[in-house]
Parts: C-alpha cells; sequence; structure tokens
C-alpha cells in the first residue's frame, strides 16, 4: 500500500470517528440517558448485543457500533438483546421499578418471613443491589416493609379470629412472644383493647392557650400522644377523636393540667426541650422521618430532599412531606423545621404563619 493511500485511510477513519462522536445518539449512550430509551437502541459489533441508551454496561468504542430504531430491527440485523438493560426493550429504572414492585406484592402475600436472599432471588438481582433498590424506592428496608405487613394482618386477623392466639398465629408471628414483644409499638395498645376496637382504651386531654393560639394536650397511658395547635378549641378536639377513634377521651387531672404547663412552656421556647414521655404512633417510614426531623437542633432548619437523603431514601420526597402531614405531635417532632429546597417556606398542618413564627423565635433564641 502506498503512502497516499494510508493517508487517506486514516482520514476516512478519523472523519468516521469523527461522525460518531458528534451524533446526539452517541453522546446519550455516553451519558447513560433514560430519556433516550424507545427512542432508539445501539449494537455493539463486537459484542454482537444491542442495548437501551440508558444501558450502564461498559461504554463501547463509538467505531464499534450501530443505531437501530427499535430492538426488532436490530435482531432483524442479527444482534442479541441485552440481558443487563432488559434487552433494549425498557428502561433500566423501568425494570428496577417492576422488580421492586413484584417483591412488594410477595410479601404482602407470604405470611411466612422471606430472607433478603430469597426475596433478591425471586426478582433476579443481587441481594446487596436489591436491598438498596427496594429502601431507595420504599423508603424501607425489605424486612421493615414485611414487620409492616405483618403487623397490618395481625390487626386484621385480631377483629375476626376466634382467640388472640390464633390471630397472632394466622397473621404469620413464630410465636406469641415474639409477638408480644412488639405489641404496644404494632397496636398502639395490648391486644385484648385493639379486639375489643379499643374501647379500653384511654387519652386524657386539655385544652390551653399559647402565643400560637389554642393548644390540645393529650396522653394515653403511653406519653403524650397529641399536641395540636389551631384557632378553634372545639375543632381540636375533634381533630383528636378523629386520629383516636375508638378510645374513651377523658378530662385531665390535676396532675394532667401540670404536665399541660411543660408542653405550653415547650412549645413556647422548644430549645428548653421536653422532658415528657412520648407515645409515637406511625408506620416504619413515618417514625424513621420523625426521628430524622428530632435530631434537627433548634435554630436549624432541613429541606424535605436532605430528610429523604438522611433517612436512605432519596426518591421519597413526597412520602417525607406526607409523614410530616401526619405528624400529631406538633414542636415535639418538629416538622416546621423541614423547609423546601432554597430555604423557602411552605406546608405546615397547623398553618404557615405558625411555622414562621416557631423558626423566627428560635432563631432569637
Amino acid at each position: 500500500m502506498s503512502g497516499k493511500t494510508r493517508v487517506i485511510n486514516n482520514t476516512v477513519a478519523e472523519n468516521s470517528a469523527s461522525a460518531h462522536l458528534q451524533d446526539p445518539r452517541w453522546q446519550a449512550v455516553v451519558s447513560c440517558d433514560a430519556n433516550a430509551d424507545g427512542k432508539f437502541v445501539y449494537a455493539v459489533k463486537t459484542t454482537g448485543i444491542y442495548c437501551a441508551p440508558s444501558c450502564p454496561s461498559r461504554q463501547p468504542n463509538p467505531e464499534n457500533i450501530l443505531y437501530f430504531d427499535d430492538a426488532e430491527a436490530a435482531e432483524q440485523a442479527g444482534f442479541r438483546p441485552c440481558k443487563r438493560c432488559r434487552q433494549g426493550l425498557i428502561s433500566l429504572a423501568q425494570f428496577h421499578a417492576q422488580r421492586v414492585a413484584q417483591a412488594c406484592r410477595l410479601l404482602e402475600r407470604s405470611a411466612d418471613m422471606l430472607t433478603l436472599n430469597q426475596l433478591a432471588a425471586e426478582v433476579g438481582i443481587s441481594a446487596y443491589h436489591f436491598h438498596r433498590l427496594f429502601k431507595a424506592q420504599t423508603g424501607v428496608t425489605p424486612k421493615e416493609y414485611q414487620q409492616a405487613q405483618r403487623a397490618r394482618r395481625v390487626r386484621e386477623k385480631l377483629t375476626d379470629s376466634a382467640t388472640i392466639t390464633e390471630a397472632i398465629h394466622a397473621a404469620g408471628y413464630p410465636s406469641d412472644g415474639r409477638f408480644y414483644e412488639t405489641s404496644a409499638a404494632t397496636l398502639g395498645m395490648t391486644p385484648q383493647n385493639f379486639r375489643s376496637g379499643g374501647r379500653d382504651v384511654r387519652v386524657w386531654f386539655a385544652v390551653g392557650k399559647s402565643s400560637l393560639g389554642d393548644i390540645l394536650v393529650a396522653e394515653s397511658q403511653r406519653g403524650i400522644c397529641a399536641i395540636l395547635l389551631g384557632d378553634d378549641p372545639e375543632q381540636l378536639i375533634n381533630e383528636l377523636q378523629n386520629s383516636f377513634p375508638q378510645a374513651e377521651l377523658l378530662g385531665g387531672d390535676a396532675d394532667f393540667e401540670q404536665r399541660i404547663t411543660l408542653v405550653v412552656g415547650f412549645v413556647e421556647a422548644p430549645q428548653i426541650g421536653l422532658d415528657l414521655p412520648l407515645d409515637i404512633r406511625g408506620t416504619a417510614f413515618q417514625q424513621r422521618v420523625w426521628q430524622a426531623l428530632r435530631d434537627i437542633p433548634p435554630g436549624n432548619t432541613a429541606s424535605y430532599a436532605e430528610i429523604a437523603t438522611k433517612i436512605g431514601s432519596p426518591k421519597s420526597v413526597r412520602a417525607v412531606a406526607g409523614a410530616c402531614a401526619a405528624n400529631l405531635l406538633a414542636v415535639a417532632i418538629p416538622c416546621h423545621r423541614v423547609v423546601k429546597t432554597g430555604g423557602n417556606i411552605s406546608g405546615y398542618r397547623w398553618g404557615v404563619e405558625r411555622k414562621r413564627s416557631l423558626l423566627a423565635r428560635e432563631e432569637k433564641g
């Protein structure tokens, strides 16, 4: 081959490589752009495999790839589908979402506790990777999700089983002792009280005044179970009744009035702390969010996204906001310290102005 021919061939190769690099489809492949999924697939000549743009496989050389409009066209050209990105037919994110949903259905149907390895094998993902995916998408670990489902089943069984023991075993608990270890947290009361519709559960309450308006404080046998703020005492009592529909609501005695004073003082100056037991009732996810809120010091704030990241579920921003809205313990669980990204104040169960007031007094304190 003459030197002139080699120069011409090198120039052609360089022009071809340059054209590949400038192709917007190549940029989608380089960045694993899920938005490009469904618009085309790319095939690698050296492996005989085609992939979706979002496939996380090792980046091929640009001169070794071909582009096709869809998977069918790639297969007609003799290429095999990539197993890692689900044959180029759906994005990896979609595949993961489907597998997590499949796992949730398995956990909801199974009375037995499945191990992480068993669950991961069922959905075809490695145990380590699956654990991370499940927590990121649901906000809880597979074990916590199973525990919540078992708690749901025992609540259902307690209402229609002949005995409490029968309900416990039908719900999937391996022994009575294992259930009774967590029954108070699971039911918020004893199994006997739950079985009777909560008729024997007592909640003492009183309504007082604070600089933020009316304040209702309620206490169960386990601790302070509600701190509600508002402008209408009757509305606050209705809110309490809706939150504890089966409980017997009782007016507080003299000792309880003293605890009311402590709670009001705490609401006025959160930095002093509240040295009273709390009866915190919520799902596993809500409990994790609420604990993260309690870790925010007075005078500081965090965004919903930051809380989601802190609890290990960065995609659960909306669920974090929902947990804040479900909080019954104003100030004690300081959902007022959660703001929008950028610091904008919005969303508070007891009114945005109260949220502003609480944050302002904490900044001064």
